[in-house]
């Protein structure tokens, strides 16, 4: 593959990449109906996109809504669009509404909880790892664990990644693009 000017990045398709990501694009394709532009460019790389996909679907203690109320936090703060794009659908699909999507956006939810693991995931990101005493001391009010704390931090990883890439790539948004607040 010819490296391109970012300007000019462009997302591979399934016959511009290795055969390992080509049925890895086969399966996406099965599940999601199509193969995301973000992670058909995780597959420039011959194993990144595995082990990326390996990396986001392993077992967590944080539910599959906890997962998408720090996406979508995460990327809010980082000003990732494509990602704000994309964990609005997914949120819906877990359960979310529209006013609940924006007060995640805004830092918030009516849910104590999740209120909790939203501020301190903002605060975590925002500050590069690092929080204030009373955002941990609330996250740990709220009943999470230290098991919680480190999935609360794998997670931030896991979508500060992907904000990353986007941010570098500006490859194509290919959800409906997240209005602004």
């Amino acid at each position: 593959m010819e490296n391109l000017l970012r300007t000019e990045f462009k997302v591979p398709t399934r016959n511009e990449v290795g055969t390992t990501n080509q049925g890895i694009f086969e399966n996406l394709e099965k599940a999601l109906g199509f193969v995301p532009n973000l992670y058909a460019t995780i597959a420039y790389s011959d194993n990144g996109l595995k082990r990326y996909l390996d990396y986001q679907n392993a077992k967590t203690s944080l539910t599959n809504k906890e997962k998408e109320a720090v996406n979508l936090v995460v990327s809010q703060v980082n000003k990732c669009i494509y990602c704000q794009s994309a964990h609005l659908v997914l949120g819906k699909m877990n359960g979310f509404d529209d006013s609940q999507l924006l007060d995640i956006r805004k830092r918030k939810s009516e849910n104590s909880k999740l209120n909790a693991l939203v501020i301190l995931a903002a605060d975590l990101t925002e500050n590069r790892g690092n929080a204030s005493d009373e955002n941990v001391d609330a996250f740990f009010a709220q009943g999470y664990t230290n098991e919680n704390l480190v999935d609360l931090i794998l997670q931030i990883s896991d979508k500060t990644a992907m904000n990353y890439l986007y941010k570098l790539t500006k490859v194509p948004i290919d959800f409906p693009v997240a209005p602004s607040i």
